[in-house]
């Protein structure tokens, strides 16, 4: 339960509600184990004395504890419903910002499709533990332990022979609930694998369709789900088991009432009315313990859920804000400097991306990585705005470690077009001024005019005002990168990383685009990954990356001369043209 126990701060908010909830149970309890009382008072006294008076005024009273039993317990499920939904929401916003503030290494670990099942399914077993706690779940121990005392109230001896029967359906209910919750969590696991599965199709089936991988992925999807099924049945079949077996004990429990309580009866130790009572309260006694049988799944699958929402809540960021955060001025120069940095992602500690790199890009300058894919190009530009952290030396902007930077210090100073091209459901207006929402459309324009974006706005059916599909699928990969390099740009960078930004479009656009950078960006620094030659023809200093390593830097013309890598690669795509 520690893992429900730390949840428990999401409860807080609803304190004045749950604790209201628990007192309309507990008055639920009280009316409910009322009654026996009052059929022993109208069977011993009314029936027995054939006293039509005591019959009648106990009857309206059983009348009216009922009807205000049932107002109470609308009381107690309102109050309990706000608890649960309100510690849902909360959850939900929880894990959303705790996913927010992770760094690029914590989402590495954490798939969509697992993020998605903590977001709806777990929170939602967690909800529903809270609130059915805070009814049923409450209430049936408390009714059991409450129907147990009056029970030996009403017949200490019948009492004492009932409890090792109690005793061992209490153990049986504490077994089969203990066995039940790491099943719960491995049905969970199933759940996330069926998620990712699902996920990646849906993201990725043009790629299916095109590949003519439906089947292949059929059979992937087919595995996944019978997998969870078969959890599932496993689950339920385990819990099925519990009630039938708790029925023979109530039965046996109630041949030993008339058993035993009807040869007292006839010995003058026990009245009709108090068998009765007694009767009923066995049954309020064994009947909590079969309801919480018949929770112990959800018992056990918030529990499980609980753990696993923990996981992404406990997580600590890799990336970590430091204790005393310097921040850049307003009027940043945006140099950027790397000191013999060496990493390597999260499980590949013996395989080095990047090794002793060394690189110095003054304010203004335009510097090109070029290199082969794998090269370390991408994770090298990812260590400059922190979103992995070098494993060794240093990486300053403006003469400051990254380290010691606030986060959103750094990240106000550099623009980012990444590799893969992300736009957001919206219109292109909102998708350009995503990082500068305040822009106006002057501004939105001048930004697209330079991206080279403007045009093919303006042939849209609602021009700016258009919108973009999910994933932005109603537009081309080109129009895309030119979107993402003007929603850069219009932050106003200090520092812009161009990760392969220009790949899916031509050469005279890029061409168009590099100009109207350098026109409209004067006195930006400039880092551009490129996997082709045209991209970086231009650029102040070109530096080729081979295996996570330094291995030329210069012009164009000292790396034709003077590198073998870099040669290889301007013949490989120029076809061995004249070396200038």
């Amino acid at each position: 339960m520690k893992d429900i126990g730390k949840l428990f701060p999401f409860v807080r908010p609803y304190t004045r509600l749950a604790v209201f909830s628990l007192v309309m149970l507990l008055a639920m309890v009280v009316l409910d184990l009322s009654i026996p009382r009052l059929v022993e008072h109208l069977v011993d006294q009314g029936v027995r004395q054939k006293d039509m008076g005591v019959v009648l005024r106990t009857s309206a009273l059983m009348l009216g504890i009922s009807l205000l039993n049932m107002a109470v317990a609308i009381l107690n499920s309102l109050a309990s419903i706000r608890v649960g939904e309100g510690v849902g929401r909360d959850l939900r916003q929880a894990i959303f910002a705790k996913v927010q503030g992770l760094s690029y290494g914590n989402l590495d670990g954490l798939p969509t499709g697992k993020l998605m099942v903590r977001l709806t399914s777990d929170t939602g077993a967690v909800q529903r533990f809270f609130q059915i706690s805070l009814r049923i779940g409450t209430r049936a121990p408390l009714s059991m332990l409450g129907a147990l005392a009056l029970m030996f109230v009403t017949s200490p001896r019948l009492a004492w022979t009932m409890l090792p029967l109690l005793l061992i359906t209490a153990a049986i209910i504490v077994f089969f609930s203990a066995r039940m919750e790491p099943l719960f969590r491995q049905v969970q696991q199933k759940l996330d694998r069926l998620n990712t599965v699902l996920q990646e199709n849906i993201a990725g089936a043009r790629l299916v369709k095109a590949f003519v991988r439906a089947d292949h992925e059929s059979r992937r999807f087919t595995a996944a789900n019978e997998d969870l099924t078969q959890g599932t049945v496993r689950v339920m079949e385990f819990n099925s088991s519990m009630t039938p077996a708790l029925t023979v004990f109530i039965n046996v429990g109630m041949v030993l009432v008339v058993w035993l309580g009807g040869g007292q009866a006839i010995k003058g130790e026990l009245s009709l009315g108090q068998i009765i009572a007694f009767t009923n309260y066995l049954l309020a006694t064994m009947s909590p313990l079969i309801m919480m049988t018949q929770l112990a799944n959800t018992w056990a699958n918030g529990i499980a859920s609980a753990r696993r929402i923990n996981e992404v809540l406990d997580a600590e960021a890799e990336i970590a804000e430091p204790s005393l955060p310097k921040v850049l001025g307003a009027d940043s120069p945006g140099a950027v400097s790397l000191q013999d940095v060496s990493f390597h992602y999260r499980g590949n500690s013996g395989l080095q991306v990047l090794e002793e790199v060394c690189l110095e890009a003054r304010p203004g300058q335009t510097i090109a990585i070029l290199g082969a894919t794998g090269s370390g190009k991408s994770t090298l530009v990812n260590l400059i705005p922190r979103f992995y952290g070098a494993l060794a030396g240093r990486v300053e902007v403006d003469g400051i470690d990254v380290r010691e930077l606030a986060g959103d210090s750094l990240l106000s100073q550099i623009g980012i077009v990444p590799q893969e091209t992300v736009l957001f459901s919206g219109t292109v207006r909102d998708n350009i001024s995503y990082g500068r929402p305040g822009a106006s459309e002057a501004e939105v324009v001048a930004a697209a005019r330079v991206a080279q974006a403007h045009d093919f706005i303006l042939r849209l059916p609602q021009g700016y005002a258009t919108r973009v599909e999910e994933r932005g699928v109603n537009l081309s990969g080109g129009q895309k990168q030119r979107l993402a390099i003007a929603r850069a740009i219009i932050t106003r960078p200090r520092i812009l990383i161009l990760d392969d930004a220009t790949s899916a479009v031509d050469v005279e656009t890029e061409t168009l685009i590099q100009q109207g950078l350098s026109a409209s960006l004067e006195g930006t620094t400039c880092i551009v990954v490129a996997q082709r030659i045209s991209t970086v023809l231009n650029a102040d200093r070109i530096v080729v990356l081979d295996e996570g390593r330094i291995v030329a830097e210069g012009v164009h013309g000292d790396l034709l001369r003077e590198s073998t890598v870099y040669r290889e690669i301007y013949d490989s795509q120029l076809g061995g043209g004249v070396h200038e």
